[in-house]
């Protein structure tokens, strides 16, 4: 199965569905943000290994608190995994912080400024 297939492409949005539901009620760690949305996720081909790509909003201590509680708490969710979805392997889930979407925030205020100082002159 190579890493673009339709195949793959279907196996990776249920687990990143799952993984979100997981996340978001059934997991109680006080660590972990409100507001942390899984933005995408990547399984290896052969169903061994999965990047789980977390976005928080929020501070750098509230990212680092999450990270660190997904972190411990990978063994419940990889079981969850493995009830919810019927894969031949679960894979082994890999936690990797994504701060694109506050990038892009950043960004979308910085252009809001400019044009507000471009209207006003």
């Amino acid at each position: 199965m190579r890493k673009n297939s339709i195949k793959n492409t279907r196996i990776n949005s249920e687990v990143m569905r799952e993984l979100s539901n997981i996340i978001r009620s059934e997991i109680k760690d006080p660590r972990i943000a409100p507001v942390t949305c899984v933005t995408d996720v990547e399984v290896a081909p052969d169903l061994k290994t999965c990047k789980a790509y977390i976005s928080v909003l929020g501070g750098e201590e509230e990212r680092k608190q999450t990270m660190e509680g997904l972190k411990s708490a990978e063994g419940f969710i990889r079981h969850e995994l493995a009830m919810a979805l019927n894969l031949r392997n679960t894979p082994e889930i890999r936690f990797i912080s994504d701060t694109s979407t506050e990038y892009g925030m950043k960004m979308s205020k910085l252009i809001d400024e400019v044009n507000k100082n471009g209207e006003s002159d």
